[in-house]
């Protein structure tokens, strides 16, 4: 694992991470390859539609404010960005590794974890 600024980060990933926290559905979803898939909180959601539909959920069920507070390169195409959250979720305090893994310059998968 190799320390980096968030401005070394792919521009796929600074593009989604944007798109991700003014809640752009379009925008975000388009960032994904077609057979994509996400894990967070124990949930795979695979392809386009169900990645929607988690990002709309995600967005709606909690206010919180996110800061990125560590990137790193973890392989080739592989990086792990930290956000710390606060908000009303349950604790109140996180922070949440954004496990990316990228192919063709696109988000092939990404795992959300403590």
């Amino acid at each position: 694992m190799h320390a980096i600024t968030r401005d070394a980060l792919p521009t796929v990933i600074t593009d989604y991470l944007t798109a991700h926290q003014a809640r752009d559905l379009d925008a975000a979803v388009a960032h994904y390859t077609p057979d994509a898939a996400v894990t967070d909180e124990g949930h795979t959601y695979r392809g386009p539609d169900e990645i929607r539909a988690w990002l709309s959920r995600a967005a709606s069920e909690y206010t919180y404010t996110s800061e990125v507070v560590g990137a790193y390169r973890t392989g080739d195409q592989n990086f792990d960005v930290v956000h710390h959250l606060e908000g009303d979720f349950p604790g109140g305090v996180v922070d949440l590794h954004f496990r990316f893994a990228l192919r063709d310059a696109r988000i092939a998968g990404l795992v959300i974890e403590p």
